[in-house]
């Protein structure tokens, strides 16, 4: 079951990866010039749409991802790996359950395709 507090918890994560892996136009991280609160409404709700269609989805495959990630590592992860930022799921755990767990993560992952944080015309922050 997914409750709000495991929602938030994989927001926040994924959130904060979003920033420390994402730059602006001059190439300067965006970590160190914004916060998670300075995403606009729609990128906050677009980005709470896609973590609780991925919860319900992991859900829904039987996926018990539990035993290898955490709630943040998850949402974490679910950034990097959607974004083939070259680390994610696959690389916490090489061998036995971990890593067919993760190989099916990053399957699934890569089906939501990539998406971009930019800065907007209004100085908030926007997804792709």
């Amino acid at each position: 079951m997914i409750t709000q507090g495991l929602l938030e918890t994989v927001v926040v994560a994924y959130i904060e990866a979003a920033l420390w892996s994402s730059t602006d136009e001059n190439g300067e991280p965006l970590d160190g010039l914004y916060e998670p609160y300075d995403f606009a409404d729609e990128a906050n709700q677009s980005i709470h749409e896609t973590v609780s269609d991925w919860l319900d989805l992991l859900e829904a495959e039987g996926i018990d991802w539990r035993e290898f990630w955490s709630a943040e590592q998850l949402g974490h992860d679910f950034w990097l790996t959607r974004n083939r930022h070259g680390a994610g799921y696959w690389d916490r755990y090489s061998n036995g359950l971990g890593e067919t767990i993760g190989r099916k993560l990053t399957e699934l992952a890569h089906a939501y395709g990539e998406s971009d944080v930019y800065v907007g015309d209004d100085g908030s922050l926007y997804v792709s």
